[in-house]
Order: C-alpha cells, then structure tokens, then sequence
C-alpha cells in the first residue's frame, strides 16, 4: 500500500495510476489532502472554502466504482482546488469581492465540470484579489495569502492562492486564470509549473471576468497549475475546447508535447527585456534554461523582439484608455461598494488616463501593430525562454504601485499576443526563493512550450518542497 501522506507530493497523473493500481484509495487521498491543507492553511491562507464532507462522499463514490470495475476518467479519485474566482455549484464563489461575499453559484464554471466529469474530486476553494485584478493576493474577505517559502513574502498573484497550496501538497492541481501573468506570477513565486494556454484554448465560462469581456477579452485565459509538467499535459486536454457558451474559443488541434522531438526547435532567448532590470540571479536562471537547451535544441540565440520595449505602453492602452469600464462594470453587476484599496487605487489611476473614442480606436490600432511586430520576430524560432518577473517573491505590499510592479511586463508581453506560456522553476534567489523561467511557443503550440519546459524540469530540477 502507498503511503498516502508522501503520495500527496507525487504529480495527479501517479495518483491516478496509484488510484487504478489500487496502492491508495481516494478517500485515503482525500483524507491526505485534508489534513495536510489543515496544517499549512493557517499560515499561508491559501484555501479559503472546504467541502471535506462532499470531498468524502465523492471518494468513497470513486472507490465503491472502481471495485465495480467502472472509471469516471483520467483523473479518477484525484483531489484537487479551484480558484475563488471560479464558479463552482454549491460552494460560495467570492471572486474576492464583497458584492459576492455569500454567492452561491448554480452550476460549475465549464473548467469545473469537466474536471469533476473526468473523476476529480474537488476539496475547496482558493484565495484571489478583488475580481483577481492584481498581483499580490490579498482581499477584504478573506484577507492575504503568504508564501509558503517565507510567509512574509507574496506567492503573487491572482492565483496566489492556489499555487501556495498546490506548491504545499494540499491539492494535486489547480485551475488559475491569467490576464496579465496571474498563472506564471504565482507559478514563479511558489516554485511550481502552470501554463497560459493560448488565447481561445480554454473556456473562461462561469469565471469572474467573463468571456465577451470587450477589447481586453482575449488578455484572460483559464489554465492548470501543478507542481509537474506532466500535470499540466494530463490536465490542459481535459478543460480545452468549444463549450457553446464563450464564442472566442477555437476548436483547434491540442498536441501531444511527448509527439515533440525538441531537437528540431530554434530557440531565442533574453534576461532582460530592455525596460525592466531583473536581479542577477533571474537574469541568471533565464541563461541557465537557455544554456540547458544547447546542443539539444536546433539552435539557441540571444535576441529580444524589438516590439517587446513597447510593451508597457500597449499594455497601458488596452486596460486603461477605457477608464478600467468592464472592471467597473463588473463590480456594479456585483454589487460591490466597498472595494480593497488595490482596486480602487486601480480605478482611479484609470480615470487619469482616459481617452476619447477616437483616441482609443487609434490605440486598439497600435495594439494589433504590436502583434504583428511580435508575430514577425516569431517567423525564426519555435521558443522563446525568459524570465517571468524581474523578482522573486517580495515582501507583501512591495510589488504594487510602484516601479517593481513593472516587472509584470515579462508576462503581460504574451498575454496581449495570445500565445502560450508555460512557467517552470530553474533556480534559487539568494533567500532560497524559487526562481521561475518562461516558454513561450508560436500560436496554438502549447505541445512546443510543454515539451522545452519538461525537458528543464528534468535538467534543472523543477519544484522543490517547501520549509512550511
């Protein structure tokens, strides 16, 4: 019999084999996950809803299944967390903001059913920032999130909760979702992998900021987080494809990143993106992925796609020229008045950069001018490998509204093109912080950036326990 207690640092796709082999049960699994989520939450604030008893009856469920011979799919008995900001039928859904602070929704966002509908058993809830806009986690409902490799430190944001957890063997997986860097921030900050998946891969249906989201809509993307790539390739296939209810999702091909042969890949990479200085031992961990890749890869060069300087000021257009409008909108349909001071101090920078008509339709031109330029640079590589943020993980309150909160621009550059990204640890800060690097692959190839970022994980070792 496997040890259920060491199981839960084992990737969901070996939990699921261990679960089929019958070496542990699920309720044994659940019941592991449970006490170890009781153990850490209290210092990292992480899960902020649990439904142990539901947990429970569904493995019990899993197991009486599988004596009959029966499967509810890949992820069959295996536990895992969702993001506050996702809808889940039953269980008060926050979003993180006061006008939703007893909302409970009817039905599971369309990522949360098909996990459930592929066997997996949901535990809880994870924390996020007001309507997950902003990149510490920290709200007025359920208050903030620590780092569980120093707990006066951020894990990021918006998903920071989740990836403080799964980063701690409380769930196997989590599902964030990332408008600016809110899957790669946290990924890089806890010393997890997570993936963006490319624009129109994933529904974002039943998500606090909505599909049909206006000129923003394709920044957002829903996406698996996990302490292994492996995960991130069982998972993503799951939650990917049309739902008849998002109208930007794609029914595009979803490659196998063990069908890619790495060997044929031109890699491009940077350490530094021309506006903001990373620390030294980012800038290193971006050369030693880099360094990781040679004479494996085709070829491996330095280079930084001249559009990406811009970044910071087509980043500014799209979520500011409008005034911040959908964010606000969205705190009215919720009926929120009382907001955390980040959204609000949010709002009102907004208003100082608010543009007429026109001048937005000229910027939303340059927006599409900026792709292009960056789609042009992609033309010679398959990769691009960067850093994720110019930091490691600071001390809560450090990274926003300042200078250090332009490190998010390493991000945010794939956000605005759409493309895939997938974040893997690759190194230590001196305080023995996790250190996060990025693969970025051409449009729709999430198999291109799952497969580089595996091969690093195998290099360079991937995710590592942390002290808590």
């Amino acid at each position: 019999m496997t040890d259920s207690n060491e199981i839960i640092y084992a990737s969901a796709k070996t939990m699921a084999q261990a679960i089929r082999d019958k070496e542990v049960s699920a309720a044994e699994l659940v019941d592991a996950h449970l006490s170890r989520i009781e153990e850490v939450n209290p210092a990292i604030n992480a899960v902020v809803q649990i439904v142990a008893d539901r947990a429970r009856a569904e493995a019990a469920e899993a197991d009486a299944a599988l004596a009959r011979g029966e499967s509810n799919g890949a992820l069959h008995g295996v536990p895992f967390t969702l993001k506050d900001s996702i809808d889940t039928e039953g269980i008060v859904t926050t979003g993180g903001t006061m006008g939703r602070k007893d909302f409970v929704p009817d039905a599971d966002a369309t990522v949360a059913a098909r996990l459930r509908a592929a066997g997996g058993i949901l535990l809880g809830k994870t924390n996020t920032p007001e309507i997950t806009y902003a990149g510490e986690t920290d709200n007025l409902i359920y208050g903030r999130t620590n780092n569980p490799f120093d707990v006066s430190r951020t894990p990021g944001g918006s998903s920071g909760g989740a990836g403080a957890i799964v980063c701690c063997g409380g769930a196997a997986f989590d599902i964030g979702s990332d408008t600016g860097g809110s899957i790669r921030g946290p990924a890089h900050h806890c010393g997890i992998a997570g993936i963006k998946p490319n624009s129109g891969r994933v529904p974002r249906t039943g998500h606090i900021v909505p599909h049909s989201f206006g000129a923003a809509d394709s920044l957002t993307q829903n996406g698996p987080m996990a302490r292994y790539v492996e995960d991130l390739a069982l998972i993503l296939p799951i939650i990917s494809g049309p739902d008849w209810s998002d109208p930007h999702i794609t029914p595009m091909p979803l490659g196998d990143p063990a069908d890619v042969d790495i060997s044929g890949l031109r890699v491009a990479f940077y350490a530094h993106n021309g506006v903001n200085t990373p620390t030294a031992e980012i800038m290193e961990a971006a050369r030693t992925a880099a360094s990781a890749l040679e004479g494996v890869c085709a070829s491996v060069e330095e280079d930084l796609p001249q559009a990406i300087p811009d970044n910071p000021e087509i980043s500014n257009l799209l979520s500011q020229g409008d005034g911040q409008s959908p964010a606000r909108r969205l705190l009215e349909r919720h009926g929120t008045t009382e907001m955390h001071e980040w959204i609000a101090r949010l709002l009102e920078r907004a208003n100082e950069n608010v543009m007429s008509v026109q001048e937005y339709s000229t910027a939303l031109e340059q927006v599409d001018a900026y792709r292009s330029a960056m789609l042009g640079f992609m033309e010679n590589y398959d990769v691009i490998v960067c850093p994720v943020s110019s930091y490691a993980a600071l001390p809560h309150g450090e990274s926003m509204f300042n200078e250090k909160y332009k490190g998010i621009g390493y991000t945010a550059t794939y956000n605005i093109t759409g493309w895939p990204s997938t974040v893997v640890r690759a190194g230590t800060s001196p305080e023995g912080l996790p250190i996060g690097v990025q693969v970025v692959a051409r449009p729709w190839r999430e198999d291109v950036s799952l497969a580089v970022a595996q091969h690093l994980e195998g290099t360079l070792g991937g995710w590592q326990k942390p002290p808590i």
